[in-house]
């Protein structure tokens, strides 16, 4: 309906003796570099894929050759492929049949991988050649302890769930795979929060005995829980909530912020107020940056943030929660690069760094980490202090040699599309940054270093932001159909964070 109106109404303006509208002109153009982006990114991801087990690998090299695969990847990687092959489809980037083909292939090769029997999960590295799981990292020769991620697990499920829906030829197969996995092996229901994953053999360091839904013989939790709302393990929690397998409660089990008390003076100090839903009391804390009031990540990252709303319309669903903030924490990624930082660029979330190995960079104003994730090559701190408990020890920092991925502007591209498409249009002018697969993985933009890479996860979730802003929201319509509207929509709806409506 919405296309018909426009070309009736840019007809009518044609017959008229008028120009077609320049906004319409610009969104004509914007959609023309967008699919640009998009069937380039498509290349990478293709050039990821072994072709005999169609397992993509974790990264390849800028020049996309077949032997710089990597000889590992993850749930996620897989979770990727998967559904950046709808995406292609949706677009029109290849034939039906061949998405098709590719889907059934992944999925052939996914029914036949190891997993843990009890729970149904995954192991998290595999060789994407043999399919076997991994006990010897290949990059060093160090030994693994096979590991079964929540989160990870999470993000192949997401897949799967796009996959069954948009694809009827291949549903029952991607059901078959889906149906055994029972996110309710990592949920404490004492902490009302979910482990970060398990091993299924006796690991190194920590580890809790257990097994959290009595099937199968225990197994050894990590010490950890997720415990941070705005992060993307948040994706676990709305797939063990639709499936009834993690109760609505553990939403609200998760942080907004911390508490505003010395225990936890790390970071910034936090301003709210308690609030009760389902029975669980929440702090509804956000923190202030630059007159921007919102409810923080841990590592101040793009990729936390806004990952999970890809597949969940959260800003949609949750008007005075989500709709509120995504926007907000958008405008201060911008903010911290281009007028805070000074970088020219912005867009911070983990990629590969550009001076070797892979970096978790965020905008530190914007986390509750510690330590908090940088936005430069020189680990420049922020440190605000902590009014009553410590005092600032770094509030304005100097920042250095800025390093901005290009997957964190197609994250913020529903929140600020003319920043995004003009901060993406300024790193290919500038920069060497851009290869026949697409953007490469970083920047550091002020010594011109680019990281010549090719990441499954970032190219993943650069497909996943252009299926959902040039095909109406194609992975969100799917994901969402059925039980995660009818039980995810409404908890969403019951809470306010404690941020204003305008900012």
């Amino acid at each position: 309906m919405k296309r018909i109106a426009w070309c009736l109404l840019a007809a009518g303006a044609l017959l008229a003796g008028s120009a077609v509208p320049a906004a319409a002109q610009q969104h004509q153009s914007d959609k023309t570099t967008l699919l640009s982006y998009a069937t380039a990114t498509w290349k990478s991801m293709s050039a990821l894929t072994d072709p005999h087990t169609a397992l993509p690998a974790d990264n390849i090299a800028g020049d996309l050759s077949a032997g710089s695969r990597s000889a590992y990847t993850s749930p996620t990687n897989i979770g990727a492929y998967l559904w950046s092959t709808v995406v292609a489809d949706d677009l029109h980037l290849i034939r039906h049949s061949e998405a098709i083909g590719r889907l059934r292939a992944t999925l052939q090769t996914l029914s036949q991988l190891d997993r843990n029997t009890s729970s149904g999960m995954f192991y998290n590295w595999y060789n994407p050649s043999t399919t076997a799981v991994l006990h010897t990292w290949p990059v060093d020769g160090s030994s693994i302890t096979p590991f079964l991620s929540s989160v990870d697990n999470g993000w192949l499920a997401a897949a799967l769930m796009v996959v069954r829906t948009k694809e009827p030829a291949v549903a029952a197969a991607a059901n078959q795979i889906l149906r055994p996995m029972d996110f309710g092996f990592y949920y404490d229901p004492v902490k009302n929060q979910l482990r970060g994953g398990f091993y299924d053999s006796l690991p190194a360091g920590c580890s809790i005995v257990g097994n959290y839904v009595h099937r199968g013989p225990d197994v050894w939790y990590t010490c950890n829980t997720y415990d941070v709302l705005n992060s993307e393990p948040r994706i676990a929690t709305y797939i063990g909530i639709a499936r009834g397998e993690v109760p609505a409660k553990q939403y609200f089990g998760l942080n907004r912020t911390f508490p505003p008390t010395c225990d936890f003076a790390f970071k910034m100090k936090p301003t709210g107020y308690d609030a009760t839903y389902l029975g669980q009391t929440v702090f509804e804390g956000s923190y202030e940056y630059r007159g921007l009031k919102f409810v923080p990540t841990w590592g101040g990252d793009m990729f936390e943030a806004m990952m999970p709303g890809l597949f969940v319309p959260e800003a949609s669903w949750a008007p005075n929660s989500w709709g509120r903030n995504n926007p907000v924490y958008v405008k201060g990624q911008i903010e911290h690069g281009l007028d805070d930082a000074g970088y020219g660029y912005w867009g911070f979330s983990p990629s590969d760094d550009p001076k070797g190995g892979y970096t978790a960079f965020g905008a530190p104003p914007l986390g509750m980490s510690p330590d908090g994730y940088q936005s430069d090559e020189e680990g420049t701190k922020y440190d605000p202090g902590f009014p009553g408990c410590r005092d600032a020890t770094n509030p304005n920092p100097t920042y250095g040699d800025g390093v901005v991925t290009p997957h964190a502007s197609f994250l913020a591209l529903e929140y600020a599309p003319r920043q995004a498409m003009s901060n993406l249009a300024k790193l290919k002018a500038n920069f060497n940054s851009y290869g026949s697969g697409g953007f490469y993985d970083a920047i550091a933009v002020r010594s011109g270093d680019v990281a010549k890479s090719y990441l499954a996860l970032d190219q993943g979730m650069i497909m996943g932001a252009l299926g959902n802003y040039l095909a109406h929201d194609d992975l969100r319509q799917a994901f969402t159909a059925g039980a995660v509207a009818a039980t995810v929509k409404p908890l969403l709806g019951l809470e306010t964070f404690g941020i204003p409506a305008k900012q």
